[in-house]
């Protein structure tokens, strides 16, 4: 598990088109946080803008609801100046962490991270897509976010 060098005001998580994985993962923690009276800014932006101002997959949007998460998020591509404004920037899996160091400004590169750096399953190196896959891979997202806010919850509060 990561140590915090500073508690993060704001969080970014980026997948690859914006639809499945990082507005999960937004969600998760802007609910748990929520529930723990902690706010961050967080957001969430693809990669790619395959999908700009569309909403969450279908069956994002039907899983999480399913799960007590309510998604309204518009798919946006990750802009230059997000490098700057968020605290930290966590990619969903090591194409797009390798997508994000190609584009990050050097000063800013020590905000990027994989999410499942705070997994505590240390089999877990990545949030799979679930875009071509079934409902169940749509869960299996939600509860790989669900423990690595769990994890990096730990972290923050200590």
């Amino acid at each position: 598990m990561k140590v915090l060098k500073e508690k993060p005001k704001s969080i970014l998580f980026v997948c690859l088109g914006n639809i499945c994985r990082s507005p999960m993962a937004e969600e998760v923690f802007r609910k748990n946080f929520k529930a723990s009276n902690i706010h961050l800014e967080l957001d969430s932006a693809g990669t790619a803008g395959y999908h700009q101002g569309e909403l969450s997959d279908p069956r994002t949007i039907a899983i999480g609801k399913s799960r007590g998460y309510d998604l309204k998020h518009r798919a946006r591509k990750i802009l230059q100046e997000d490098f700057e404004k968020f605290d930290l920037i966590f990619a969903m899996d090591n194409s797009n962490l390798e997508n994000l160091k190609q584009i990050c400004p050097e000063m800013f590169l020590h905000k990027l991270i994989k999410i499942t750096d705070f997994s505590s399953n240390k089999s877990t190196r990545s949030v799979p897509d679930p875009y071509y896959g079934t409902e169940k891979d749509f869960h299996l997202v939600v509860d790989i976010l669900e423990d690595c806010f769990n994890e990096f919850y730990k972290t923050f509060s200590q």
